[in-house]
Protein backbone atom coordinates (compact mmCIF):
# COMPACT_ATOMS: atom_id res chain seq x y z
CA UNK A 1 0.00 0.00 0.00
CA UNK A 2 1.38 3.29 -0.88
CA UNK A 3 2.51 6.08 2.12
CA UNK A 4 0.48 8.93 0.74
CA UNK A 5 -2.94 6.27 0.80
CA UNK A 6 -1.75 5.30 4.03
CA UNK A 7 -1.41 9.21 5.46
CA UNK A 8 -5.06 10.14 3.98
CA UNK A 9 -6.47 7.16 5.95
CA UNK A 10 -4.69 8.06 9.15
CA UNK A 11 -6.04 11.76 8.87
CA UNK A 12 -9.98 10.70 7.69
CA UNK A 13 -9.54 8.14 11.02
CA UNK A 14 -8.35 10.88 12.94
CA UNK A 15 -11.10 13.62 12.68
CA UNK A 16 -13.41 11.01 12.52
CA UNK A 17 -12.29 10.47 15.64
CA UNK A 18 -12.04 14.19 16.79
CA UNK A 19 -15.88 14.22 15.59
CA UNK A 20 -16.96 11.31 17.83
CA UNK A 21 -14.94 12.73 21.25
CA UNK A 22 -16.21 16.40 20.71
CA UNK A 23 -19.95 15.06 19.78
CA UNK A 24 -19.40 12.60 23.34
CA UNK A 25 -17.67 15.31 25.14
CA UNK A 26 -20.69 17.73 24.51
CA UNK A 27 -23.18 15.29 25.44
CA UNK A 28 -21.92 13.50 28.41
CA UNK A 29 -19.54 16.20 29.57
CA UNK A 30 -16.06 14.38 29.07
CA UNK A 31 -12.66 16.12 30.93
CA UNK A 32 -9.82 17.10 28.52
CA UNK A 33 -7.54 14.69 29.61
CA UNK A 34 -10.28 11.69 28.78
CA UNK A 35 -10.68 13.49 25.23
CA UNK A 36 -6.65 13.26 25.13
CA UNK A 37 -6.63 9.95 25.73
CA UNK A 38 -9.52 8.24 23.83
CA UNK A 39 -7.63 10.64 20.52
CA UNK A 40 -4.39 8.83 21.32
CA UNK A 41 -5.43 5.35 21.49
CA UNK A 42 -7.31 5.41 18.54
CA UNK A 43 -4.70 6.92 17.04
CA UNK A 44 -2.18 4.01 17.98
CA UNK A 45 -5.34 2.04 17.31
CA UNK A 46 -5.50 3.05 13.70
CA UNK A 47 -1.71 2.89 12.92
CA UNK A 48 -1.30 -0.79 14.60
CA UNK A 49 -3.82 -1.89 11.96
CA UNK A 50 -2.98 -0.06 8.94
CA UNK A 51 1.11 -1.65 9.83
CA UNK A 52 -0.51 -4.95 10.07
CA UNK A 53 -2.34 -4.55 6.75
CA UNK A 54 0.93 -2.94 4.69
CA UNK A 55 2.65 -5.97 6.54
CA UNK A 56 0.41 -8.88 5.21
CA UNK A 57 0.13 -6.97 1.53
CA UNK A 58 4.38 -7.13 1.46
CA UNK A 59 4.53 -10.64 2.41
CA UNK A 60 1.60 -11.52 -0.18
CA UNK A 61 4.01 -9.56 -2.61
CA UNK A 62 6.97 -11.54 -1.68
CA UNK A 63 5.48 -14.93 -2.35
CA UNK A 64 4.18 -13.46 -5.77
CA UNK A 65 7.39 -12.26 -7.15
CA UNK A 66 9.00 -15.41 -5.59
CA UNK A 67 6.16 -17.52 -7.59
CA UNK A 68 6.63 -15.61 -10.66
CA UNK A 69 10.35 -16.00 -10.52
CA UNK A 70 10.91 -11.87 -9.98
CA UNK A 71 14.25 -11.51 -7.86
CA UNK A 72 13.54 -8.10 -6.95
CA UNK A 73 11.00 -9.73 -4.63
CA UNK A 74 8.82 -5.77 -5.66
CA UNK A 75 11.15 -4.25 -3.24
CA UNK A 76 13.28 -1.00 -3.13
CA UNK A 77 16.67 -1.27 -4.04
CA UNK A 78 17.25 -0.09 -0.25
CA UNK A 79 14.89 -2.43 1.37
CA UNK A 80 16.80 -4.76 3.89
CA UNK A 81 14.83 -8.01 3.63
CA UNK A 82 16.18 -7.65 -0.61
CA UNK A 83 19.69 -7.79 0.63
CA UNK A 84 18.86 -10.61 2.69
CA UNK A 85 17.09 -12.53 0.10
CA UNK A 86 20.67 -12.04 -2.42
CA UNK A 87 22.44 -13.78 0.76
CA UNK A 88 20.63 -16.47 0.66
CA UNK A 89 19.54 -17.06 -3.06
CA UNK A 90 23.75 -17.04 -2.95
CA UNK A 91 23.96 -20.07 -0.22
CA UNK A 92 21.57 -22.13 -1.84
CA UNK A 93 23.32 -21.81 -5.40
CA UNK A 94 26.11 -23.03 -4.33
CA UNK A 95 24.77 -25.45 -2.44
CA UNK A 96 23.18 -27.00 -5.01
CA UNK A 97 26.48 -26.18 -7.23
CA UNK A 98 28.28 -28.50 -4.95
CA UNK A 99 25.26 -30.80 -4.83
CA UNK A 100 25.40 -31.08 -8.85
CA UNK A 101 29.29 -31.63 -8.74
CA UNK A 102 29.16 -34.37 -6.23
CA UNK A 103 26.38 -36.30 -8.29
CA UNK A 104 28.50 -35.85 -11.69
CA UNK A 105 31.59 -37.57 -10.22
CA UNK A 106 30.06 -39.71 -8.76
CA UNK A 107 28.30 -40.87 -12.10
CA UNK A 108 31.68 -40.34 -14.07
CA UNK A 109 33.40 -42.75 -11.54
CA UNK A 110 30.62 -45.15 -11.77
CA UNK A 111 30.90 -45.46 -15.46
CA UNK A 112 35.20 -45.73 -15.27
CA UNK A 113 34.73 -48.69 -12.73
CA UNK A 114 34.85 -52.65 -13.78
CA UNK A 115 32.57 -52.93 -10.85
CA UNK A 116 29.47 -53.47 -11.67
CA UNK A 117 26.98 -51.29 -9.33
CA UNK A 118 23.05 -51.68 -9.10
CA UNK A 119 20.37 -49.07 -7.03
CA UNK A 120 16.88 -50.74 -6.67
CA UNK A 121 14.06 -49.91 -4.92
CA UNK A 122 12.06 -52.55 -2.20
CA UNK A 123 10.29 -53.93 -5.16
CA UNK A 124 13.37 -54.63 -7.42
CA UNK A 125 13.05 -51.83 -9.61
CA UNK A 126 16.39 -50.54 -10.74
CA UNK A 127 16.57 -46.83 -10.22
CA UNK A 128 20.74 -46.30 -11.04
CA UNK A 129 22.90 -48.91 -12.53
CA UNK A 130 26.96 -48.49 -14.77
CA UNK A 131 27.78 -49.83 -17.64
CA UNK A 132 29.86 -52.46 -16.43
CA UNK A 133 26.42 -54.51 -15.39
CA UNK A 134 25.28 -55.00 -19.19
CA UNK A 135 29.13 -55.81 -19.81
CA UNK A 136 28.87 -58.31 -16.98
CA UNK A 137 25.46 -59.69 -17.86
CA UNK A 138 25.81 -59.54 -21.23
CA UNK A 139 22.19 -57.51 -21.00
CA UNK A 140 20.48 -54.72 -19.38
CA UNK A 141 18.33 -54.81 -16.62
CA UNK A 142 14.91 -52.58 -15.60
CA UNK A 143 14.11 -55.18 -12.64
CA UNK A 144 16.01 -57.43 -10.68
CA UNK A 145 13.19 -60.39 -11.45
CA UNK A 146 15.08 -59.96 -15.29
CA UNK A 147 18.10 -61.91 -13.37
CA UNK A 148 16.04 -64.88 -12.33
CA UNK A 149 17.92 -66.52 -9.09
CA UNK A 150 20.21 -63.51 -8.70
CA UNK A 151 17.44 -61.45 -8.48
CA UNK A 152 15.11 -63.55 -6.02
CA UNK A 153 18.48 -64.12 -3.92
CA UNK A 154 18.52 -60.13 -3.21
CA UNK A 155 14.89 -59.62 -3.27
CA UNK A 156 14.49 -61.86 -0.34
CA UNK A 157 17.64 -60.98 1.94
CA UNK A 158 16.52 -58.79 5.05
CA UNK A 159 19.71 -58.14 6.14
CA UNK A 160 23.20 -57.25 3.99
CA UNK A 161 24.61 -60.28 2.30
CA UNK A 162 28.13 -61.57 0.52
CA UNK A 163 27.61 -64.42 -1.70
CA UNK A 164 28.32 -66.19 -4.64
CA UNK A 165 26.39 -68.17 -7.77
CA UNK A 166 26.41 -69.30 -10.95
CA UNK A 167 25.40 -67.08 -13.80
CA UNK A 168 24.64 -68.60 -17.32
CA UNK A 169 23.34 -65.84 -20.48
CA UNK A 170 23.05 -67.66 -23.70
CA UNK A 171 26.33 -69.70 -23.65
CA UNK A 172 28.29 -66.79 -21.47
CA UNK A 173 29.05 -68.52 -18.56
CA UNK A 174 30.28 -67.19 -15.06
CA UNK A 175 30.76 -67.30 -11.40
CA UNK A 176 29.66 -63.81 -9.45
CA UNK A 177 30.70 -62.54 -6.07
CA UNK A 178 27.40 -60.55 -4.97
CA UNK A 179 27.38 -58.52 -2.03
CA UNK A 180 24.45 -56.45 -1.42
CA UNK A 181 23.71 -53.32 1.35
CA UNK A 182 20.15 -52.10 2.21
CA UNK A 183 19.84 -48.79 3.70
CA UNK A 184 17.11 -46.15 4.00
CA UNK A 185 17.33 -43.48 2.61
CA UNK A 186 14.75 -40.02 2.99
CA UNK A 187 12.19 -43.11 4.33
CA UNK A 188 12.39 -44.78 1.35
CA UNK A 189 13.88 -48.56 1.11
CA UNK A 190 17.17 -48.71 -1.02
CA UNK A 191 19.38 -52.11 -2.08
CA UNK A 192 22.29 -51.26 -3.32
CA UNK A 193 24.05 -54.11 -5.43
CA UNK A 194 27.74 -54.46 -6.44
CA UNK A 195 28.37 -57.72 -9.35
CA UNK A 196 31.94 -58.90 -10.20
CA UNK A 197 33.42 -61.90 -11.92
CA UNK A 198 35.26 -64.10 -10.11
CA UNK A 199 35.37 -66.88 -12.62
CA UNK A 200 39.26 -65.99 -13.86
CA UNK A 201 40.02 -66.11 -10.33
CA UNK A 202 38.95 -69.48 -9.68
CA UNK A 203 40.83 -70.75 -12.77
CA UNK A 204 43.87 -69.12 -11.61
CA UNK A 205 43.56 -70.46 -8.10
CA UNK A 206 42.40 -74.00 -9.78
CA UNK A 207 45.78 -73.97 -11.96
CA UNK A 208 48.24 -72.97 -9.42
CA UNK A 209 46.69 -75.64 -7.00
CA UNK A 210 47.23 -78.26 -9.58
CA UNK A 211 50.80 -77.12 -10.58
CA UNK A 212 51.93 -77.61 -7.19
CA UNK A 213 50.63 -80.82 -6.76
CA UNK A 214 52.12 -81.69 -10.14
CA UNK A 215 55.79 -80.49 -9.04
CA UNK A 216 54.97 -82.56 -5.85
CA UNK A 217 54.12 -85.86 -7.32
CA UNK A 218 56.21 -85.59 -10.51
CA UNK A 219 59.22 -84.98 -7.88
CA UNK A 220 58.51 -87.83 -5.52
CA UNK A 221 57.53 -90.42 -8.66
CA UNK A 222 60.35 -89.28 -10.32
CA UNK A 223 63.23 -90.21 -7.66
CA UNK A 224 61.58 -93.49 -6.72
CA UNK A 225 61.03 -94.76 -10.83
CA UNK A 226 64.95 -93.53 -11.36
CA UNK A 227 66.47 -96.06 -8.97
CA UNK A 228 63.72 -98.69 -9.79
CA UNK A 229 65.36 -98.62 -13.67
CA UNK A 230 68.42 -99.04 -13.05
CA UNK A 231 68.03 -101.45 -10.44
CA UNK A 232 66.36 -103.84 -13.00
CA UNK A 233 68.60 -102.94 -15.45
CA UNK A 234 71.88 -104.20 -13.51
CA UNK A 235 69.79 -106.86 -12.10
CA UNK A 236 69.20 -107.94 -16.18
CA UNK A 237 73.15 -107.43 -17.13
CA UNK A 238 73.76 -109.25 -13.70
CA UNK A 239 72.27 -112.69 -14.17
CA UNK A 240 74.00 -115.46 -15.47
CA UNK A 241 73.57 -116.94 -18.04
CA UNK A 242 74.80 -120.07 -16.74
CA UNK A 243 72.69 -119.70 -13.83
CA UNK A 244 70.54 -122.83 -13.18
CA UNK A 245 66.74 -123.44 -11.80
CA UNK A 246 64.55 -126.27 -11.11
CA UNK A 247 62.75 -125.22 -13.90
CA UNK A 248 63.20 -123.56 -17.08
CA UNK A 249 60.37 -121.77 -17.12
CA UNK A 250 61.05 -119.79 -13.76
CA UNK A 251 64.25 -118.77 -15.32
CA UNK A 252 62.15 -117.35 -17.45
CA UNK A 253 59.78 -115.58 -15.31
CA UNK A 254 62.70 -113.85 -13.72
CA UNK A 255 64.20 -112.59 -16.86
CA UNK A 256 60.80 -111.27 -18.20
CA UNK A 257 59.57 -109.95 -14.93
CA UNK A 258 62.64 -107.93 -14.66
CA UNK A 259 62.72 -106.83 -18.16
CA UNK A 260 58.94 -105.65 -17.68
CA UNK A 261 60.33 -103.80 -14.53
CA UNK A 262 62.52 -102.03 -16.51
CA UNK A 263 60.13 -101.23 -19.79
CA UNK A 264 57.30 -100.27 -17.18
CA UNK A 265 59.56 -97.79 -15.43
CA UNK A 266 60.91 -96.08 -18.35
CA UNK A 267 57.69 -95.80 -19.81
CA UNK A 268 56.59 -94.09 -16.32
CA UNK A 269 59.41 -91.88 -16.38
CA UNK A 270 58.44 -90.65 -19.90
CA UNK A 271 54.85 -89.90 -19.13
CA UNK A 272 56.16 -87.67 -15.56
CA UNK A 273 58.53 -85.89 -18.10
CA UNK A 274 55.35 -85.31 -20.58
CA UNK A 275 53.22 -84.35 -17.34
CA UNK A 276 55.99 -81.40 -16.10
CA UNK A 277 54.73 -79.61 -19.27
CA UNK A 278 51.42 -78.81 -17.63
CA UNK A 279 53.53 -77.18 -14.46
CA UNK A 280 56.42 -75.65 -16.66
CA UNK A 281 54.84 -74.64 -19.42
CA UNK A 282 56.59 -71.12 -21.04
CA UNK A 283 54.67 -67.93 -21.05
CA UNK A 284 53.46 -67.45 -24.61
CA UNK A 285 55.52 -65.01 -27.24
CA UNK A 286 52.74 -63.09 -28.48
CA UNK A 287 52.63 -61.86 -31.93
CA UNK A 288 49.84 -60.92 -34.79
CA UNK A 289 48.45 -63.97 -36.15
CA UNK A 290 45.53 -64.35 -38.31
CA UNK A 291 43.02 -67.62 -37.06
CA UNK A 292 41.68 -67.87 -40.63
CA UNK A 293 45.22 -68.82 -41.44
CA UNK A 294 45.92 -70.93 -38.85
CA UNK A 295 43.19 -73.27 -39.28
CA UNK A 296 43.60 -73.35 -42.79
CA UNK A 297 46.74 -74.97 -42.46
CA UNK A 298 45.84 -77.28 -39.68
CA UNK A 299 42.68 -78.49 -41.57
CA UNK A 300 44.68 -79.21 -44.84
CA UNK A 301 47.37 -80.98 -42.20
CA UNK A 302 44.43 -83.52 -41.08
CA UNK A 303 42.11 -83.86 -44.47
CA UNK A 304 44.33 -86.96 -45.33
CA UNK A 305 43.70 -88.60 -42.31
CA UNK A 306 40.03 -87.58 -42.07
CA UNK A 307 39.29 -88.97 -45.66
CA UNK A 308 41.03 -92.37 -44.85
CA UNK A 309 38.77 -93.37 -42.13
CA UNK A 310 36.14 -91.25 -44.18
CA UNK A 311 34.99 -88.64 -41.82
CA UNK A 312 33.89 -85.21 -43.29
CA UNK A 313 36.06 -81.77 -41.91
CA UNK A 314 33.97 -78.56 -42.74
CA UNK A 315 35.53 -75.65 -41.97
CA UNK A 316 33.70 -72.48 -41.49
CA UNK A 317 35.41 -68.88 -41.00
CA UNK A 318 32.98 -65.71 -39.81
CA UNK A 319 35.65 -63.52 -38.99
CA UNK A 320 38.63 -62.35 -40.13
CA UNK A 321 40.54 -60.71 -37.10
CA UNK A 322 43.77 -60.42 -35.99
CA UNK A 323 44.98 -61.68 -32.64
CA UNK A 324 47.46 -61.22 -30.09
CA UNK A 325 48.89 -65.11 -29.83
CA UNK A 326 51.67 -67.59 -29.43
CA UNK A 327 50.98 -69.62 -33.12
CA UNK A 328 52.68 -72.49 -32.06
CA UNK A 329 51.15 -73.09 -28.55
CA UNK A 330 47.77 -72.09 -30.06
CA UNK A 331 48.23 -74.45 -33.09
CA UNK A 332 49.17 -77.23 -30.32
CA UNK A 333 45.68 -76.90 -28.81
CA UNK A 334 44.35 -77.06 -31.88
CA UNK A 335 46.21 -79.98 -33.56
CA UNK A 336 45.12 -81.83 -29.88
CA UNK A 337 41.53 -81.25 -30.24
CA UNK A 338 41.48 -82.47 -33.73
CA UNK A 339 43.25 -85.13 -33.13
CA UNK A 340 41.01 -86.49 -29.91
CA UNK A 341 37.72 -85.83 -32.11
CA UNK A 342 38.87 -87.99 -35.22
CA UNK A 343 40.13 -90.98 -32.77
CA UNK A 344 36.79 -90.67 -31.14
CA UNK A 345 34.85 -90.97 -34.63
CA UNK A 346 37.03 -93.81 -35.29
CA UNK A 347 36.25 -95.79 -32.29
CA UNK A 348 32.60 -94.94 -32.48
CA UNK A 349 32.38 -96.14 -36.31
CA UNK A 350 34.54 -99.84 -35.05
CA UNK A 351 32.04 -100.37 -32.01
CA UNK A 352 28.77 -99.06 -33.97
CA UNK A 353 28.26 -101.48 -37.92
CA UNK A 354 24.97 -99.85 -38.79
CA UNK A 355 26.01 -96.10 -38.75
CA UNK A 356 24.47 -94.72 -41.47
CA UNK A 357 25.83 -90.83 -40.53
CA UNK A 358 28.73 -89.97 -41.77
CA UNK A 359 31.26 -89.36 -39.12
CA UNK A 360 31.42 -85.23 -39.53
CA UNK A 361 33.81 -82.18 -37.37
CA UNK A 362 32.90 -78.92 -37.58
CA UNK A 363 35.59 -76.18 -37.01
CA UNK A 364 34.36 -72.47 -36.57
CA UNK A 365 35.88 -69.25 -36.38
CA UNK A 366 33.35 -66.62 -34.97
CA UNK A 367 32.29 -63.89 -32.19
CA UNK A 368 30.15 -64.48 -29.31
CA UNK A 369 28.17 -61.65 -27.90
CA UNK A 370 30.89 -59.79 -25.77
CA UNK A 371 32.75 -59.63 -29.20
CA UNK A 372 34.85 -62.12 -27.81
CA UNK A 373 36.92 -64.63 -31.00
CA UNK A 374 36.39 -67.95 -31.06
CA UNK A 375 37.24 -71.40 -32.11
CA UNK A 376 35.03 -74.38 -31.90
CA UNK A 377 35.46 -77.78 -32.85
CA UNK A 378 32.65 -79.95 -32.64
CA UNK A 379 31.63 -83.73 -33.79
CA UNK A 380 28.59 -85.87 -34.30
CA UNK A 381 30.55 -88.57 -32.20
CA UNK A 382 29.09 -90.16 -28.95
CA UNK A 383 30.04 -87.02 -26.65
CA UNK A 384 31.22 -87.02 -22.89
CA UNK A 385 28.86 -88.66 -20.56
CA UNK A 386 27.34 -85.92 -18.40
CA UNK A 387 28.82 -87.45 -14.87
CA UNK A 388 32.86 -87.17 -16.47
CA UNK A 389 32.14 -83.27 -17.65
CA UNK A 390 33.29 -81.70 -14.71
CA UNK A 391 36.52 -83.73 -14.62
CA UNK A 392 38.10 -83.69 -18.57
CA UNK A 393 40.13 -80.70 -17.54
CA UNK A 394 41.90 -82.19 -14.36
CA UNK A 395 45.25 -83.52 -14.74
CA UNK A 396 45.67 -87.32 -14.99
CA UNK A 397 42.31 -87.76 -15.76
CA UNK A 398 41.20 -89.73 -18.96
CA UNK A 399 38.62 -92.24 -20.15
CA UNK A 400 40.99 -93.40 -22.71
CA UNK A 401 42.69 -96.80 -22.09
CA UNK A 402 46.05 -95.43 -23.51
CA UNK A 403 45.53 -91.77 -22.30
CA UNK A 404 47.63 -90.01 -20.10
CA UNK A 405 45.16 -87.27 -19.24
CA UNK A 406 47.57 -84.81 -20.06
CA UNK A 407 45.84 -83.21 -23.70
CA UNK A 408 43.10 -81.21 -22.87
CA UNK A 409 44.65 -79.91 -18.99
CA UNK A 410 47.81 -78.80 -21.17
CA UNK A 411 45.53 -77.07 -23.46
CA UNK A 412 43.48 -75.48 -21.26
CA UNK A 413 46.72 -73.80 -19.60
CA UNK A 414 47.81 -72.54 -22.93
CA UNK A 415 44.33 -70.65 -23.42
CA UNK A 416 43.92 -69.12 -19.76
CA UNK A 417 47.91 -68.29 -20.43
CA UNK A 418 46.41 -66.43 -23.70
CA UNK A 419 43.63 -64.82 -21.59
CA UNK A 420 41.27 -66.83 -22.80
CA UNK A 421 39.77 -70.37 -21.52
CA UNK A 422 39.01 -73.40 -23.37
CA UNK A 423 35.67 -74.50 -22.14
CA UNK A 424 33.13 -77.93 -23.06
CA UNK A 425 29.90 -77.02 -24.47
CA UNK A 426 27.15 -78.88 -24.35
CA UNK A 427 25.24 -80.41 -27.97
CA UNK A 428 22.38 -82.25 -28.83
CA UNK A 429 24.84 -85.02 -30.48
CA UNK A 430 28.43 -85.34 -30.05
CA UNK A 431 31.72 -83.08 -28.28
CA UNK A 432 31.76 -79.97 -29.01
CA UNK A 433 34.91 -77.73 -27.18
CA UNK A 434 36.02 -74.12 -27.49
CA UNK A 435 38.57 -72.01 -27.70
CA UNK A 436 37.71 -68.63 -25.83
CA UNK A 437 40.12 -65.87 -26.86
CA UNK A 438 40.24 -62.68 -23.85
Amino acid sequence: MRPHLLLTINIVALISAIALVSYLLQNNGLSATSLLIILVTAALITHIFTLFKRQQKQAEMVLRALANGDSTLGLGQQHPMLKQFEQVKTQMQTARFNAEQQAQFLQALLIHVDLAVLVCDDNGKVIESNPAVSRLLGKSCQNLRELGAIGELILNASNNIRSTTYWQNGEQHDTLSIQLSIAEIQGKVRRVVSLQSIHNQLQLKEQQAYKRLTKVLTHEIANSITPLSSLADTCTTLLPQALCFDELEDKQDLQLALSTLASRTAHLGDFIARFRQVSNLPKPNLAPENLADMLTRIVALHQQQAREQHTHLDLSIKNQQLVMLDSSQVEQVLVNLIKNALEVLKSSQKHSAENAVQPRIEISLAQNTIQQLYIEISDNGPGISEHVVDMIFVPFFTTKQQGSGIGLSLSRQIMLNHGGDLIYVQKPQGACFRCVFG
